[in-house]
């Protein structure tokens, strides 16, 4: 067992006891059980960074198990896509398993639990069931179904299961107490008739278990040792034991809830992501916006940054909100490790000097890496009379503490020369068309020889070999932190931020990139870490995405409005 007491929890604590006293009698073993019915977000990628993480802690084994329990809204797509996210999270598992392979042996039990008296075929209506379940200040009242005996109890289930009734028309209950404090013990429903195709079953089957009944007993019959969470099925833990206990496992799973991940900015429920898709709101499940795993990964957020967070978020029994601040924090940390800078320039003016040799093109040595990056190497960029900078680098008339490029001002042109502005060329509009300027051939590398300093420096490309893209400008895509708390009569969609996306076409990049594929990774210097667009960058149109800005101009907003 590999003893991680600095990052010890209290569910590691908790399996830590556990696996000393051999509490189950077998090793530890725990799943992953996802509803393939969507895709997987930030927040089921903390648990499974727990449930994988525990079994390979505690010499233990993992099962990916699909719960796949419903007809009407499950797909072999969605499949498909769990096992790409787990394995990209940097995952395997030791047995993948579906809640589907286990019907016959779930409807075994419902035929025992019926035969003890401990479960009833209702045939009152969806409606009927809710209203007499009572509310949380009264009690239930029964079905007048409860007291059917076992004999007809056991033919109606067997219709059930043959197809003999429609939709609705029964559903086994379990028989606990009308009475109890938890609702969600009153009676219960085990499993309903669904006429639908299966996308593994077919036609096959008829009866399907509910969550509640499929999801314990799944875990029992593959000697799950720790069933881990989250907090919002607390509730769930009584039915959980409950049917467990009463079908007659020995030394059963146990469930254990955590705090499920909240992040500021962020919807992770899958109705509104599915509302989000539809709508048309984002471009699909993959959308770089989106909190799900596949949009995280098109977005360029390596796998590993997503560990190194949810390792720093913790396991707690307490629900907190997290600061986006401190998502993007752990994201900057592990790009900058790895990433190497490239300069582009987002809305390029062309700039010409003057004094420098027509038709003349030499190349400059840059880094490659940050400073305080392990990585070394440096690329050759080329540098002509004719270069780009950012139109945001250049102000006609400029206010104090601007420090770059304007009229009669010298600044440095990052690992190149220092340039002054000597004219500026508009047109009838007066509208800007290029910058004249001169070059001082003393200083490349951007050092005065003289020791004059220069307090302004910019990013520029040269415009030979410059490469046209686009940018697509990623940023958060609600505007308050919680968009779940709007003002009554309306919904998260109200706070939707209109600037989320903001796409950049004709900016120029340097051609070292040209040659990398699609899925390349950058930090384009003083914009942010970008990413080659997975499936639309190619080399005849290349499209970066925003991974994360440099530092979080959010933040500051924040600040200066809290000041006002």
């Amino acid at each position: 067992m590999n003893d991680q007491t600095s990052h010890r929890d209290f569910i590691r604590e908790m399996v830590a006891a556990d696996a000393i006293s051999h509490r189950f009698g077998r090793p530890i073993r725990t799943r992953f059980p996802p509803e393939p019915n969507g895709f997987l977000h930030i927040g089921h990628a903390k648990a499974i960074c727990l449930s994988f993480g525990i079994a390979k802690e505690f010499g233990g084994t993992v099962h990916l198990r699909f719960d796949d329990t419903n007809p009407f809204t499950e797909d072999e797509k969605y499949v498909e896509a769990i096992r790409t996210d787990v394995t990209w999270l940097g995952f395997a598992w030791d047995k993948e398993l579906y809640a589907s392979d286990y019907f016959e042996q779930l409807y075994a039990f419902a035929v025992r639990l019926v035969e003890a008296g401990k479960a009833y075929i209702d045939s009152e209506s969806e409606e009927e069931i809710r209203a007499h379940r009572g509310t949380v200040t009264t009690s239930g009242t029964p079905s007048r179904y409860r007291d059917r005996s076992v004999e007809d109890n056991l033919d109606l289930l067997a219709g059930m299961k043959a197809g003999a009734f429609e939709d609705g028309a029964h559903v086994l209950r379990a028989k606990i107490d009308l009475a109890h404090p938890n609702m969600i013990m009153r009676d219960p429903p085990l499993m309903r008739i669904r006429h639908a195709t299966h996308y593994r079953r077919g036609d096959a089957w008829c009866l399907y278990p509910l969550y509640d009944y499929a999801h314990c007993l799944s875990d029992a019959i593959e000697e799950i040792t720790h069933s881990l969470c989250t907090l919002e099925f607390k509730d769930n833990r009584e039915i959980y034991d409950w049917l467990v206990r009463e079908v007659g496992f020995e030394r059963p799973p146990e469930q254990t809830e955590f705090a499920r991940l909240n992040l500021e900015y962020t919807v992770l429920s899958k109705r509104k992501l599915l509302r989000l898709v539809n709508e048309g709101h984002v471009a699909g499940w993959d959308d770089p916006r989106m909190p799900t795993l596949a949009g995280i990964r098109r977005r360029g957020v390596p796998p590993e940054a997503i560990r190194s967070f949810c390792d720093t978020i913790g396991v707690a029994r307490k629900e907190a909100t997290v600061e986006l601040a401190t998502y993007e924090y752990t994201v900057r940390n592990e790009l900058n490790m790895r990433v190497p800078r490239v300069l582009c320039v987002a809305n390029p003016l062309k700039v010409i000097l003057t004094n420098y040799p027509e038709g003349h093109v030499e190349e400059l040595e840059a880094p490659s890496y940050p400073h305080d990056v392990p990585l070394t190497g440096s690329r050759a960029i080329p540098f002509s009379r004719a270069l780009y900078i950012d139109r945001a680098d250049f102000m006609e008339d400029p206010p104090k503490k601007f420090y770059r490029l304007a009229p009669g001002r010298e600044v440095r042109l990052r690992y190149g020369y220092l340039i002054t502005c000597t004219d500026v060329v508009k047109d009838a509009s007066g509208e800007i068309l290029e910058l004249h300027c001169t070059y001082d051939p003393l200083t490349r590398g951007g050092n005065a020889p003289d020791g004059r300093k220069v307090k302004g420096t910019i990013h520029w490309v040269a415009a030979t070999g410059a490469v046209d893209c686009e940018l697509r400008l990623y940023d958060r895509l609600f505007t308050q932190p919680n968009p779940d708390d709007v003002p009554e009569g309306q919904d998260f969609l109200s706070v939707l931020n209109p600037e989320s996306l903001i796409v950049v076409s004709g900016a120029k990049i340097e051609p070292s990139v040209v040659r990398d594929p699609a899925g390349s990774q950058y930090q384009f210097e003083r914009m942010g870490y970008f990413v080659a667009d997975v499936p639309d960058s190619t080399p005849d149109h290349l499209v970066f995405n925003r991974t994360v800005s440099l530092r979080d101009s959010w933040q500051k907003e924040r600040a200066k409005a809290s000041n006002v």
